[in-house]
């Protein structure tokens, strides 16, 4: 089965992995500067102490002139390579920096994409008004929903909710109120909701409710009178200074798996039914038939 549509992540940029990868061979050959210049420091050590020692030997000597003269010679030829590798070290160092600020600056670009990524994908995926996933996503759920019931031998609930007289909202009061009591309605929803469910917005004053392993009927018939409850509490709005009240009221269909169908197209069909059928006999909910 193929992932699912909200779990789903693109590969990471290319331009990034260049970078990366000409960021990495940098480093490595900075890394060898460093350990070709830690070499002549050691060797410069090395060099120095036998300098000193020469020095003792000499100035033991009857001609000290001479044997100072030879000394220092060699301590210049010695101090000349010191600074030498003091010269390589300060370019080490300085590319090091800089590699450090490419490190920052890859990484500063690699969190843009990523995040942008995210944003994209969610935006794809959820509804722009309410934030609940739109429809395709619904419908990836879904699908996946019925595998697990499929596997597990689950039954689910499928509901179809469709407020009531939503049209005569944005007719009298304007879509802005409308809207407001779009997001309401789906933040009474989300917080009705159990984490294994899906509430999402399929389109219009439409929502749909994928209800996960349900135990009986009646138990959905009851989550039914709740969601309802919640969707019918007064909705107060304040818009440019003007004070509104709406009492929604909202019809849902329900049908259930696997008794009123196995695949997502059917039971989306019933539930739709069950919904027209709800609003045309006044009660809040009926069952698919």
């Amino acid at each position: 089965m193929s992932k699912r549509l909200d779990r789903q992540h693109l590969p990471p940029d290319s331009m990034n992995r260049k970078l990366a990868s000409r960021s990495a061979e940098s480093l490595a050959e900075v890394l060898r500067k460093s350990t070709s210049a830690g070499q002549l420091v050691e060797e410069c050590g090395n060099e120095l102490a036998q300098v000193n020692a020469s020095m003792q030997r000499h100035l033991a000597e009857p001609n000290q002139v001479t044997s100072a003269e030879v000394a220092l010679k060699l301590n210049q030829a010695v101090e000349e390579k010191v600074a030498s590798v003091a010269d390589k070290l300060a370019t080490v160092n300085s590319e090091l920096s800089g590699h450090v600020r490419d490190r920052h600056l890859l990484k500063h670009q690699l969190a843009v994409v990523v995040k942008q990524e995210a944003a994209a994908r969610h935006l794809a995926l959820h509804d722009v008004l309410t934030g609940l996933p739109n429809r395709a996503l619904f419908d990836d759920r879904l699908e996946h929903g019925l595998a697990q019931a499929l596997r597990h031998r689950w039954s689910l609930a499928l509901m179809f909710i469709d407020l009531d007289g939503f049209k005569r909202v944005n007719d009298n009061y304007g879509h802005r109120v409308g809207d407001l009591l779009l997001q309401t309605v789906a933040q009474r929803l989300r917080e009705n909701t159990r984490s294994d469910d899906t509430v999402g917005r399929y389109g219009g004053d439409e929502f749909v409710y994928l209800l996960m392993e349900v135990k009986s009927e009646q138990g959905v018939a009851q989550f039914a009178e709740r969601l309802v409850a919640a969707v019918h509490a007064p909705c107060e709005f304040s818009v440019d200074s003007v004070a509104v009240r709406l009492d929604i009221r909202a019809s849902i269909g329900i049908s259930l798996f696997p008794q009123d169908g196995h695949d997502a197209e059917t039971l989306l069909r019933k539930a739709d039914a069950a919904m027209y059928q709800a609003k045309q006999s006044g009660s809040s909910y009926a069952f698919a038939v």
